[in-house]
């Protein structure tokens, strides 16, 4: 499939300009949807049987094996990436070094399992603003104790890409746990290098809610304990009666329950087109679209905190106008129909392959309003 092809596939209204906050889904995972919702509403004899275990996990987790190049045997499904975050951070013992500014999923997680269980330490790095670099976390001498490294492969707030290369070199051999959230599915990222990536499939994936994986290492599944296991995670065939067994040795032990075969169809319907075109031609569609939302702040004025560099990006444009000035930008896209996301004194612009040129006119037009506005 060609990058046109794929982006035709889609058909969100013109003007979103949201996909770090929620992809819209496409054909793809319509398809997947309207395949199975019809067997669970009828339950002809029989029919259930797709849907229950193994159902779409192997082929779920073959696909994130595809765009991650971690095994299958080292994937499991997760309903999103916070939970797939808890189980890592309450399964570590010993140190993890983070930002604060990290997307709280990261925090949080962190935080209730040192408060829960007491053995895994927060140790905060003091970094740029959005930014985490190797050479900031070199500088910062970290303490024997931090077995693990935690950091977004793109940043919320600003979408810098992290460096996930340099990242593993200085760090040396602590576990490096990526949440790959605002860039999976469209950042040809080595995650490979890493001991843990999470992500999520309801923002550039597109897959919808309720999709997520957990991938690990070898060197991560002996270091990790399971502390939410529950009776889908043993080597028990059908569910545990009457006994508790140990849970199974696998990445399969990091999971609650039996997971939603309908969420897994969904996301493996929409890893597998992206794997038909490929990450590294969504990627190129996305930062030709990026470049010009930042010609068309530049050529109104507005100033672009996020990376102009498409090494150092992915999809998403920050812009960040005077303080004063905020509330009349904000309104300006929401008078012309631009769905993004405001927050903290910033204007966040995310685009994708599927965004056109109506969005693009659309964006222009609120940008010339919001310059007469402030021109008066």
């Amino acid at each position: 499939m060609d990058i046109d092809a794929y982006a035709a596939r889609f058909d969100e209204e013109p003007g979103y300009l949201d996909f770090a906050r929620v992809g819209p889904i496409g054909a793809a995972v319509v398809e997947e949807e309207a395949a199975l919702m019809p067997l669970l509403a009828r339950a002809r004899f029989g029919s259930l049987d797709a849907l229950l275990p193994p159902g779409p996990d192997p082929r779920v987790r073959g696909a994130v094996a595809a765009l991650t190049g971690f095994r299958p045997d080292q994937i499991v499904f997760q309903p999103n990436t916070t939970q797939a975050l808890m189980h890592v951070m309450f399964g570590i013992t010993g140190g993890v070094a983070l930002s604060p500014a990290e997307f709280p999923s990261l925090t949080f997680a962190v935080t209730r399992a040192a408060q829960a269980l007491g053995v895994v330490e927060p140790v905060w790095l003091d970094t740029q603003p959005g930014r985490i670099t190797p050479g900031g976390i070199r500088d910062q001498d970290l303490p024997s104790s931090a077995v693990a490294v935690a950091a977004s492969l793109v940043d919320f707030r600003t979408g810098y890409l992290a460096d996930i290369e340099g990242i593993r070199q200085v760090i040396g051999d602590r576990l490096l746990i990526v949440d790959a959230t605002q860039g999976f599915g469209v950042v040809d990222a080595p995650y490979s290098l890493a001991d843990v990536v999470v992500g999520g499939g309801q923002k550039w994936p597109r897959a919808g809610w309720g999709t997520g994986f957990l991938a690990l290492s070898d060197r991560a599944l002996d270091h990790l304990t399971p502390v939410w296991s529950g009776i889908n995670a043993t080597d028990v065939e059908g569910t545990p009666m009457d006994e508790v067994p140990e849970p199974t040795r696998g990445p399969g032990k990091f999971s609650v329950s039996n997971p939603d075969p309908v969420a897994q169809a969904r996301l493996a319907g929409a890893l597998e087109e992206i794997a038909s075109v490929g990450v590294p031609a969504i990627n190129a569609a996305i930062a030709g679209k990026i470049s010009r939302i930042i010609d068309l702040a530049d050529e109104y004025g507005l100033p672009v905190t996020s990376p102009r560099a498409d090494s150092e990006r992915a999809g998403i444009a920050v812009i960040q106008p005077e303080p004063d000035q905020l509330t009349v930008l904000a309104a300006s896209l929401h008078n012309h129909g631009i769905t993004a996301t405001v927050r903290a004194g910033h204007v966040r612009l995310s685009a994708h392959a599927s965004t056109g040129e109506e969005t693009l006119g659309m964006l222009r037009a609120a940008f010339l309003a919001f310059a007469t506005a402030v021109s008066r």
